[in-house]
Formats: structure tokens, sequence, C-alpha cells
């Protein structure tokens, strides 16, 4: 991999389509490497665009948009963040070889939808999963509902970090799980995946890397599993390492490679499983760094960002663990532009702890704001000073 230098006519480029959070440390891995980042997002001053080259603020779902800013740019890489984008303008690009879609266009598309994901995992891999299916109107979901039987959980087909989800406990919370799906997803698709609600002792984040051996052939590696908790199906605390059964953890991993060698391309990979003992079904998987394994800053020599980066330079990777970890969430609380954050000496003062504040202009009552890094003799010790430092922390 040759590099050139940022802001000359040797530069090599990224352009980050999503700036949020995750987009933010991606991009600061990319210029350790002496890359020109891009950063695109539909709000201004998102997290990345306070650390980028440059910036732009569209709607990402606007093809005609997305391929503007491209041209401008030229990009050797377009590296996806979030799910609603405009896909069939990133096929176009990547078809005319222009430059090299982080993994590929085809996984964006299979990812951005849950529709997508699922048929190839369950249909054409096999995988273990929920029992599932999809609607596209409140007649069909009452349909599918019955036959999926109670509980089940009603998700758009297009979201991510939980938004839009419900679980539902009867027919008479039908209605409602059907207009919060469709009002609160990532794009307005018009169509829910309907899924049995599972019985699992606890899911995982395996975070699951392409990258290239010496030879020029590609590798898979994995990180140690990530146990996470969820609220209303948005992670609020994560841990690393996740113990389970040696045999769950081999068929995860089997898992995860296959899902991630049928979609191709390099990078990471955030495969989401849920455990039972030695019973692992397939969730979902993003072809990106996942939020859960922002603990990764802490807990290994190369975090998710950095694998991420260097999977994509076609540099080494090591997913090697430095440490036990966990992370815990800080929440927005309010709703109001320029908030001021209280109690950071009071955070940082609990014992082998790091706040990461995400800057984001605007906050909401349930938005993420920042995160907590805390490493300990024990992931018990861990979680609890993650915890008790984000609760420290006062957003007014």
């Amino acid at each position: 991999m040759i590099i050139g230098t940022p802001l000359t006519h040797t530069a090599t480029k990224a352009l980050l389509l999503g700036s949020g959070e995750l987009g933010k440390e991606v991009a600061i891995s990319l210029q350790r490497y002496g890359v020109e980042v891009i950063a695109v997002d539909r709000y201004p001053h998102a997290p990345a665009h306070q650390v980028a080259h440059r910036s732009y603020v569209i709607d990402m779902t606007d093809a005609a948009m997305v391929k503007k800013v491209i041209e401008t740019e030229q990009p050797d890489f377009i590296i996806p963040e979030i799910e609603a984008i405009a896909t069939a303008a990133l096929v176009e690009i990547e078809r005319a070889g222009q430059c090299t879609v982080v993994p590929n266009a085809r996984a964006i598309q299979l990812t951005m939808n849950r529709e997508g994901i699922r048929s190839l995992a369950a249909e054409k891999l096999g995988l273990p999963t929920s029992a599932y299916g999809f609607a596209d109107s409140f007649t069909q979901l009452q349909a599918v509902a019955a036959k999926i039987g109670y509980p089940c959980f009603i998700k758009p087909t297009m979201s991510s970090s939980g938004k839009g989800q419900s679980m539902v406990k009867s027919p008479e919370q039908l209605e409602q799980a059907w207009k919060y799906a469709n009002e609160a997803g990532r794009a307005a698709t018009g169509k829910v995946i309907v899924e049995a609600k599972i019985e699992f002792e606890f899911e995982i984040t395996l975070l699951t890397v392409r990258a290239l051996n010496a030879a020029g052939e590609i590798e898979t590696h994995f990180c140690a599993p990530i146990g996470h908790r969820q609220e209303d199906g948005d992670y609020r605390e994560s841990w690393q390492p996740q113990e389970m059964t040696v045999a769950a953890l081999q068929t995860a991993q089997a898992i995860a490679a296959q899902v991630t060698t049928e979609i191709g391309g390099l990078g990471l990979f955030g495969v989401e499983l849920f455990i039972n003992k030695d019973q692992v079904w397939f969730s979902e998987v993003s072809p990106r760094p996942h939020d859960t394994g922002m603990v990764t800053m802490v807990t290994q020599r190369q975090s998710e960002f950095d694998l991420h980066v260097r999977a994509i330079l076609g540099l080494p990777v090591s997913t090697a663990n430095q440490a036990i970890g966990a992370s815990a969430v800080i929440l927005g609380g309010i709703d109001k532009e320029a908030v001021i954050y209280k109690g950071l000496d009071k955070a940082l003062s609990v014992l082998q702890t790091e706040v990461r504040l995400f800057a984001k202009p605007q906050a909401y009552f349930s938005r993420r704001m920042g995160v907590v890094l805390s490493v300990a003799e024990n992931v018990s010790q861990a979680r609890e000073n993650a915890t008790k430092a984000a609760n420290l922390i006062e957003i007014q």
C-alpha cells in the first residue's frame, strides 16, 4: 500500500458517509496513517466533521447529491458509517472503478436492509436465526405476527441502534409498534420485520476482521467476544471479554466467518449473535465498526477503528487483547443545543477510567453523547467503574 501526502496531489483520500462518533474514531485512525479524510453527514458539525480535513452536509439518501460529492472529491475509499445511504449510487461508482467502496457496494446494499441480510443468512447460508417474516402493511403485520406468535419483535427493515424497535406481547400492541417502526427507522421503507423472541442467556458482538496477510491473501481474524446490555433495543453497556463456552465460541466464529466471507471485501464487521449455553443464533451484521465495540479502545492493542482502517489499507492487523474492560454510555438526558458537561473531573477520578465526549451539536433525551471506558481485574469491576463514572457526568 502506497499512501500520499494529505492536501497535495498525491493524497490518499477516504470519504466517510456518516460522521457520528464511530466515524470520528475512524477519521482519527485514518489520519494517523496520513490519509486525507472527507466527512459527510446530514447535519452540520457532526463529530467526524470536527476532525476531518473537509466536510459536507447532504441528504445521503439522495443519489445525485452523493454522486456529486464523490465526483468532486475523487476519493480512493468510500467508507459508509450508517445504513441510510443511496446504495444505487455506490453500485454505479464501484462498477465504474472510480474507487473502493468498503467493504463493497453489495455489502452495503445487503446490510442496510434487514430483509436482505436475514434472507442471505437464513435462506442462502442456512444459518440458525429466530423465526421471522416481513410485512408491508398493517393488515399483513397482523397476519405475520399471528403466525410468528407472541411475544415478538417488530423492527424497521432499515434501522440501527434499536431505533423503531418494539417488543409486542399481544395483538393490541401491534398498531403502536407499526407506527413506531415506520416513524423512527433510519429511512421510511413501509416494511417491517417480525422476529420471534428467542430464549437466550446473553447476546454478543463478535468483531470479525477480513485483512490481507503477508502473501496478499485474505484472512479472517476474530476479536474476543463482547457482551452488551440494551434498553429499548439500544446499547447502554458493553464489556470484553464475554465469558462463554468453548463450543459456543467456536460456533459463533464459524457463523461470523461464513457470513463475512459471503459478503466479501476487506475491513471490520460487527456480527451480532444470541447465545444459550452451546447454542448460537445469528442476528445481524454491520460491515463497519460497532457501537458496542467502543470498549476496544481500552481493551485491545488495536481498537476496532484501527483494525478497520488497517484492513482497508492492506496493513497487518492484530486482534490481541491487552486488558479486561467495559463501556457505559453517557445519555443526553435533555433536548437542547450547545450543552455543557459537568463532573468530568469526578468521572476521571474513578480508577483506570477514560471518557470520550462525542461533541454532538445537539442533545436529545436518549441520544448517546459520550462513553466511559474502564479497565479492571474482572468484568464485574470494570462494569461497575464505567457505570459509576458515567453517572457522575451531568449534561446541562
